[in-house]
């Protein structure tokens, strides 16, 4: 019982942060959210997968938002100032979007778990809520830094979900790997998109 409630807390933890992080515009809120998402999808892996392999995805996933984290911070403010283009920019219509991904999450988590038995009704609802909160993130933004945030988030629901059905070391491996990829990725375009505004300035 004591586990089903801790799950339930890391459910609303990732709605929070998923949250947070959409309609967020300090990249530091941002980071700090990613970084507590991260630990909320631990505590729902963990309930497949052994202490060290769900621990190993816990710390990968702190690297990358370390690494980003890093990356920024040694840009300026003009050098990593948000583009975002997309409309609607509203933090009302983004809020609205999150709700009706948790409907469709509260909808679809007991169809799911009828049909896969086993996984568990806060895993199934913790890793839909990252799916559709990474779609819509990547949906309302441009920005370099959202794109990726967006990415990693869409990943880390559906390791919660294939963490529950499938448990090869080999393949938990590749998906930290992909995860400490996007960072790098990320960090790489973060720096490259700063580099023509760099340029000029010296011309």
């Amino acid at each position: 019982m004591a586990v089903e409630i801790v799950s339930w807390v890391a459910v609303a933890l990732i709605f929070v942060t998923a949250t947070a992080m959409l309609i967020s515009r300090d990249w530091r809120i941002s980071l700090g959210a990613l970084a507590i998402l991260y630990l909320a999808a631990f505590w729902l892996v963990a309930r497949h997968l052994p202490f060290a392999m769900s621990t190993a995805k816990l710390i990968a996933g702190w690297m990358v938002v370390a690494t980003l984290g890093m990356t920024r911070l040694s840009l300026t403010e003009a050098e990593g100032q948000e583009q975002d283009t997309f409309f609607p920019r509203g933090i009302g219509f983004r809020i609205t979007l999150m709700g009706i991904v948790a409907l469709v999450t509260a909808g679809a988590a007991p169809n799911v778990e009828a049909a896969i038995p086993g996984m568990g009704i806060p895993v199934i609802a913790g890793g839909l809520l990252l799916i559709g909160g990474g779609v819509v993130h990547l949906g309302v933004t441009s920005d370099v830094l959202r794109a990726i945030l967006g990415l990693l988030t869409l990943l880390a629901g559906f390791e919660i979900l294939y963490a529950a059905v499938e448990s090869a070391i080999l393949v938990t491996g590749l998906l930290a790997v992909v995860n400490l990829g996007l960072g790098i990725l990320g960090s790489y375009l973060l720096v490259a998109g700063s580099s023509p505004l760099e340029s000029e300035e010296e011309a």
